[in-house]
């Protein structure tokens, strides 16, 4: 199992299990790909998009569980990130939990599911 993350309001999440499909956030259909990061991209990530919010759900997805297959693309700094062209099937997270980062982004901290 390869763990790719998404970080996404709590809101969002409510509506994608909902409906059993994540469509992705205002941003990523602005681009046309789901953006999703690896465990050691998270801080910078949440520090980037999310500082300051405690409204967020960090969702642990398996990547294998995705078709299409995420495409690893540079991004910031040429850094590859994982990306998803078309929806993400809400069976493919493994874990849901609540997160706040705080305002400086130098804490995610997770809380139960």
């Amino acid at each position: 199992m390869r763990l790719i993350f998404k970080i996404v309001s709590r809101d969002e999440w409510r509506a994608a299990v909902a409906k059993g499909v994540f469509e992705g956030s205002a941003v990523d259909v602005a681009d046309g790909y789901i953006h999703f990061s690896e465990a050691g991209q998270l801080r910078d990530t949440a520090r980037k998009h999310f500082a300051g919010r405690d409204d967020l759900m960090l969702i642990s997805i398996d990547a294998d569980r995705l078709d299409p297959a995420p495409i690893w693309e540079p991004s910031r700094g040429g850094a590859l990130f994982p990306h998803l062209y078309g929806p993400m099937p809400v069976s493919a997270a493994v874990e849901a939990r609540a997160l706040i980062v705080d305002a400086e982004a130098s804490a995610l901290l997770e809380f139960g599911r």
